[in-house]
């Protein structure tokens, strides 16, 4: 059983970054054994003219986007963490939906972006207000796979720790992170909070990033990450595309949870 995550610097056009996507996707057809693959946040549309993500937003379970995602998994013979990609909702703006798909091009989980980033960053950006174009979720999601229990987050979600320890508690084996972390934040904080995540819940943790200078200029951190339920870095993508893979060890969890009972020793007094 194998994890990948692939970066990569997607553009504003979807037909040219589905082409990437299968051409980079279709080795895995030839990889035995369970796979589980995490695309970057925005995978098929980022940083395009105003508009364009409400624009692109497709009904759940319809619509070309969500076909496409669900044939690329079939292609790969994998769990797809297909991103994010915009699905509607009822007030005009559109779900930040990480979509997953098994490898029959099943749709077998949804999570909608919970955190929005509204923020201030000292880059080329400098004001990013996600909540304008993105409606927030509602709930926390953690899916049945060919692998394990596996534990859907996006971007921004990473610095709300409450959220990772739920999806721990409702038994995540595997947390995900499709991501487009700033180069600012990112180079700041991004592999601090993956191994914090990582070690606090003793859990494999699978960041899929955006990486490079975007077309508006916008610019992405990369460093994609592995990590093992100790915190351990098993793959590091740099700050170039392509994916990343590494072993998936289910008695690698309980060894570490039975070595360091943490979870067990939680104690919050009123």
């Amino acid at each position: 059983m194998r994890l990948y995550a692939l970066q990569c610097c997607s553009t504003a056009d979807p037909e040219e970054n589905l082409a990437r996507l299968r051409r980079q996707l279709a080795p895995l057809a030839a990889q035995p054994g369970d796979k589980l693959v995490v695309l970057p946040e925005c995978v098929l549309a980022f940083d395009g003219p105003k508009g364009q993500w409400q624009a692109l937003a497709e009904p759940l379970d319809e619509g070309p986007m969500q076909a496409q995602m669900a044939e690329l998994a079939q292609l790969a013979g994998c769990t797809l963490v297909a991103g994010t990609l915009p699905i509607l909702a009822e007030d005009g703006r559109a779900y930040a939906s990480s979509l997953v798909f098994d490898s029959r091009g099943r749709r077998v989980g949804r999570y909608d972006k919970l955190h929005l980033f509204d923020v201030t960053v000292g880059d080329n950006t400098g004001h990013y207000r996600e909540s304008d174009t993105t409606h927030p979720g509602q709930q926390i999601e953690v899916i049945e796979t060919s692998l394990g229990r596996v534990g859907l987050a996006v971007c921004y979600d990473l610095r709300f720790p409450e959220l990772f320890r739920e999806m721990t508690a409702r038994g995540a084996q595997i947390l995900v992170l499709p991501s487009a972390f700033t180069r600012v934040t990112g180079e700041a904080h991004w592999e601090a909070l993956l191994k914090a995540r990582a070690i606090e819940n003793q859990v494999y943790l699978v960041a899929a990033g955006q990486v490079g200078v975007h077309a508006n200029g916008r610019q992405t951190w990369g460093h994609s990450m592995i990590l093992d339920p100790w915190g351990e870095q098993l793959a590091d993508a740099g700050e170039q595309e392509g994916m990343i893979d590494a072993p998936f060890d289910r008695e690698r969890i309980q060894e570490v949870r039975q070595a360091m009972p943490c979870l067990n020793h939680i104690r919050l007094p009123l």
